[in-house]
């Protein structure tokens, strides 16, 4: 449901005092350490926020699998004190109904990242996030050209060990032996088990990244 509360020139100065204040603080700014380009992650940012308070539909990325590249500069505690900032930003510059909205959106987004990266938290407000255990090791973010060769032709993980391919951005097929072909974008993952073959097919420019279990993981 769109926020008639809020505009497109509000989520823009929220978006850009909000990381400011992430970018003076010492604790916050660690997790953001890989950032090289902040006026393209403040434009990606105004698509997210525009996209969940507006339904603009401009953002196409997949906040989770970002993060999870990013995991090893995250804290749990670094939750508590991105939703503090975001809620006087929010409180300082909007109307009490939309300052409120985008809290409450913002609680959900934090809900779904923790419980991707650490498991479920018992305090997020009865929303329920699946436990996950974390991947044993995750490979470089791929692109269409450089995917590795043998995952676009046949091939089979070995026993014992799991895999989630998750696209970030763009489109691949997937195919799997005795399985109908199933499109995988944006925002999607897919288990992959031992001892199934299976091969990928380029469908646009994409981005992704598995991420190895030596067990199957409890989200899917």
């Amino acid at each position: 449901m769109i926020d008639e509360t809020l505009t497109e020139a509000e989520i823009k100065k929220v978006v850009h005092e909000f990381y400011g204040a992430v970018r003076s603080d010492m604790m916050l700014m660690r997790a953001f350490s890989a950032v090289v380009d902040w006026d393209e992650h403040l434009g990606r940012m105004e698509e997210f926020w525009g996209s969940l308070m507006l339904t603009s539909g401009q953002y196409k990325g997949n906040p989770v699998a970002m993060h999870l590249i990013h995991s090893d500069s995250i804290e749990p505690r670094m939750f508590d004190r991105w939703m503090a900032l975001w809620t006087l930003t929010t409180d300082r510059l909007l109307a009490p109904a939309a300052a409120e909205g985008m809290q409450s959106k913002a609680k959900r987004v934090a809900a779904r990242l923790q419980g991707a990266l650490f498991g479920a938290s018992p305090r997020t407000e009865g929303l329920f996030v699946p436990a996950r255990s974390r991947p044993y090791r995750s490979s470089p973010v791929f692109d269409e050209h450089s995917i590795p060769a043998p995952l676009l032709r046949s091939h089979e993980l070995k026993g014992g060990t799991w895999v989630a391919l998750t696209v970030i951005e763009g489109s691949l097929a997937f195919h799997a032996q005795g399985e109908a072909m199933s499109l995988l974008s944006a925002d999607h993952s897919r288990l992959i088990a031992p001892g199934v073959p299976y091969h990928l097919e380029i469908v646009n420019p994409v981005k992704c990244q598995l991420h190895f279990y030596d067990h199957r993981p409890e989200k899917y």
